[in-house]
């Protein structure tokens, strides 16, 4: 079974924003949807571009380096709707955001 780890601090991510966090070894994009945290996989399906340096538009977010997209809430990639990247369950404790890995 999985541990809740500490990615970042709730002030951290302005909402509507992303970035890039690192726990355990593993990459991962945190971004502030209106307020809610969403955790992403980090590495796009196309040409591992860095999803949390992408910009956000609602729940989509934008690889910077080729364009492809991603909703933050379920990995599902926009351009192939059968690439997905992996979702990672976050809570907020405190002013700590935590991932499950």
């Amino acid at each position: 079974m999985g541990e809740f780890v500490r990615v970042a601090g709730s002030g951290d991510i302005k909402p509507g924003h992303g970035i890039v966090a690192e726990a355990q070894g593993k990459a991962i994009a945190l971004f502030n949807v209106d307020g809610v945290f969403h955790a992403i996989d980090n590495t796009c399906i196309h040409r591992g571009g860095p999803l949390g340096e992408g910009d956000v538009e609602g729940e989509v977010v934008t690889c910077p380096w080729h364009g492809w997209q991603f909703n933050v809430t379920t990995g599902t990639c926009v351009n192939n709707p059968s690439g997905k990247v992996e979702v990672y369950q976050v809570k907020v404790d405190g002013s700590d955001v935590k991932v499950l890995l």
